[in-house]
Formats: structure tokens, C-alpha cells, sequence
């Protein structure tokens, strides 16, 4: 199955474009707004070095579903 996404407003330029398959294995810094400072303190804190570390933290994980949850409860 082929799956087509416009992703450009979430990464920097440099990832625009880039193949859905290879941002996992990409720096979180090619998100747009993470500096590379940001990367640091992120790897620094939790051992984030990819978008797929950061997709798959079990902590950021957490704090997604609490909100959705509590969204869906309003």
C-alpha cells in the first residue's frame, strides 16, 4: 500500500521531501522548531537521537494519550 503525506511544514527544508520510510531514522533536530540544542538536551534527558526515538518514548507516549483522553472527555 502507498501511503502520500505533505509533511514539508513539519521538518526542516534540508528533510522536506524526504521518504516517509527514512524520517524515523532521521535527527529529531530535522523536526521543524528543534534546534539542535533542543536534540541535545533531548538525548541528554531521555536518549532521544531520532524522530522514531521521540515517536516511540514511552513517556511522550504517556502525555499524548492523558491529553487526547482528556479532550475526548470534554
Amino acid at each position: 500500500m502507498t501511503v502520500a503525506a505533505k509533511l514539508d511544514k513539519l521538518l526542516d527544508k534540508e528533510y522536506e521531501g524526504a521518504d516517509l520510510n527514512t524520517l524515523p531514522n532521521a535527527p529529531v533536530s530535522a523536526l521543524s522548531g528543534v534546534s539542535e540544542s533542543d536534540a541535545r538536551d533531548l538525548a541528554k534527558a531521555f536518549g532521544i537521537k531520532t524522530i522514531g526515538d521521540l515517536g516511540r518514548n514511552k513517556h511522550f507516549r504517556a502525555a499524548e494519550a492523558i491529553v487526547s483522553l482528556s479532550e475526548a472527555s470534554r
